[in-house]
């Protein structure tokens, strides 16, 4: 998972690679983190056709490079600095691009017309609600008592029934269900002719399971040479540890994140380290596959080529370690829990702090570390507004470095309401963030004012459900739930007979010899 490269200024260090391995567009590091202005003259002169010349006005002007900045340490910005003083900066007028449209109708995602066969548990589904809700046709392929996700709780009603796992219902919108076992010679024959006119395979199953059963990847091009299959396991399909058994609290264990989630042994003694719930492992392994899937379709794209994906969720989760990784690596530290705040080697100031309302508020450590006379004397005219304090508008507070401790300020937080210093804060350009309960999201006035939340038919039950939305908005292909998450082999006859032509004799067959 590691790359040693050459940096131009720390010489050779390790840096970690990709946590999937791609069978024809292999993904490593093959530039370390560029210095500052590093790539100017490739750039401006290779990529824009800006003339040397003009760069080097530009470079004297402070245009590409701050003028009282210290450019000695940069020896690849040598021969601007060489050149600047012959020249004078004139200008240069670049044309603006116009953001390309694919011309989909409003109701298509980025991925219509691309088909996706899913055989994938609670680690890979998430990948494939993705895919669906971008557009394209995802398949979940169940066995024929269900996939086990539809019996992980909470149910609606609470009334326990595979048809009403709210878990399966967030995590399976955009997808069609059949169900086909894939033990069975008929299972297989089936499954072969939907992987014909695929463009995805997700699958989650254990390493060499779907050789065992003559369904592996090297099988299936062999009539599809354009199939693209990613699968999704705990540790890849290869190392010493590709068999173990693990889980999502496993997996946040063993990539590191528990290690700096938690509480400081000062705030909580032998405190044990926390791990976030809600299946971060297998969202993080599914972030990391619909990356490689889309790389993989963009390749297949120009090549006509598809290619197989090995997805590791345990270096998905090694990679998610914010710059843990490289604390370690270039300076042999490893970042401490700290309650509340994020993990570092060294001790940091406290963030959350208790509002009057009792509401917390997360305060970015450099409101109080890092002020100006301008931004002291813009939070004393806050304080004195609310009538909360004399003394920081005082001449002798003007310098921060007189500010020796934050007792003005916690009094300040102290006496308002946590929503009243949020948005107060936030005004007056201080990061500070309301922390918030599950119900306070769901009411949030700006999540509304772009739509975020997806109204979910579900004609059956005569309901609509609110279902989140996207992280972003797509102009030209927009993201939407297309339906709601599929009942159990409720497209067998859809697919199986409306599209692979298997009647309906054959169909109730394949029903009684549960093949389906």
């Amino acid at each position: 998972m590691y790359k040693n490269l050459e940096h131009p200024a720390l010489g050779s260090w390790p840096l970690q690679n990709a946590p999937f391995k791609m069978s024809e567009t292999p993904a490593y590091n093959s530039l370390t983190g560029p210095l500052i202005g590093q790539h100017n003259k490739e750039v401006f002169e290779g990529l824009l056709g800006i003339s040397h010349e003009e760069l080097v006005n530009g470079f004297a002007e402070g245009t590409f490079w701050p003028k009282d900045y210290d450019r000695s340490s940069y020896p690849y910005l040598q021969d601007m600095i060489d050149d600047a003083s012959k020249a004078v900066w004139n200008g240069i007028e670049t044309s603006k691009t116009t953001p390309k449209t694919n011309g989909n109708k409003k109701d298509s995602g980025p991925f219509k017309n691309i088909r996706v066969l899913e055989l994938a548990d609670k680690k890979g589904q998430w990948c494939g609600k993705l895919m669906g809700d971008l557009g394209a046709d995802v398949i979940k392929i169940e066995p024929p008592e269900g996939e086990a996700a539809r019996n992980i709780g909470p149910f609606y009603q609470d009334v326990p029934d595979k048809e009403k796992s709210l878990y399966f219902w967030h995590y399976n919108t955009s997808k069609r269900s059949i169900t086909l076992n894939l033990e069975t010679e008929d299972g297989k024959q089936i499954f072969k002719r939907l992987a014909d006119s695929a463009d995805v395979i997700i699958e989650t199953f254990k390493p060499g399971y779907m050789k065992s059963i003559g369904l592996d990847y090297e099988e299936l091009k062999s009539t599809n040479p354009g199939l693209i299959m990613c699968s999704i396991t705990p540790f890849g399909q290869t190392g010493p540890w590709k068999d173990y058994l693990t889980g999502d609290l496993l997996h946040l264990a063993a990539g590191g994140q528990m290690a700096a989630c938690g509480y400081t042994d000062t705030d909580l003694p032998d405190a044990p380290p926390i791990a976030g719930g809600g299946g971060q492992a297998w969202h993080m392994g599914s972030h990391y596959a619909n990356i490689a899937i889309s790389a993989a379709l963009m390749y297949k794209s120009v090549t006509g080529i598809g290619q197989y994906i090995d997805v590791s969720i345990h270096e998905s989760c090694s990679l998610t370690r914010e710059m843990h990784v490289n604390t370690w690596i270039y300076q042999k530290k490893i970042p401490m829990r700290q309650t509340g705040r994020h993990a570092s080697p060294a001790p940091n100031q406290q963030s959350q702090h208790v509002c009057a309302d009792g509401k917390y508020l997360n305060v970015a450590a450099q409101i109080l570390t890092a002020l100006t006379p301008e931004r002291l004397h813009i939070l004393g005219e806050w304080m004195k507004e609310e009538g909360l304090s004399e003394d920081l508008i005082e001449e002798k507070y003007r310098n921060p470095d007189s500010i020796t401790d934050n007792e003005l300020f916690l009094y300040f937080i102290a006496n308002m309401s946590r929503d009243d210093v949020f948005h107060g804060g936030q005004k007056r350009g201080f990061n500070m963030g309301a922390i918030r309960n599950l119900d306070e999201v769901m009411q949030d006035p700006h999540l509304d004012d772009r739509d975020y939340w997806a109204e979910v038919d579900y004609p059956e039950l005569g309901i609509k459900l609110k279902h989140p939305g996207p992280g972003g908005i797509f102009k030209g292909s927009p993201w939407q739930i297309s339906r709601r998450a599929p009942f159990l082999g409720e497209h067998n006859k859809e697919i199986l007979s409306g599209e692979l032509g298997i009647g309906d004799d054959e169909l109730s067959n394949l029903g009684k010899s549960g093949t389906i």
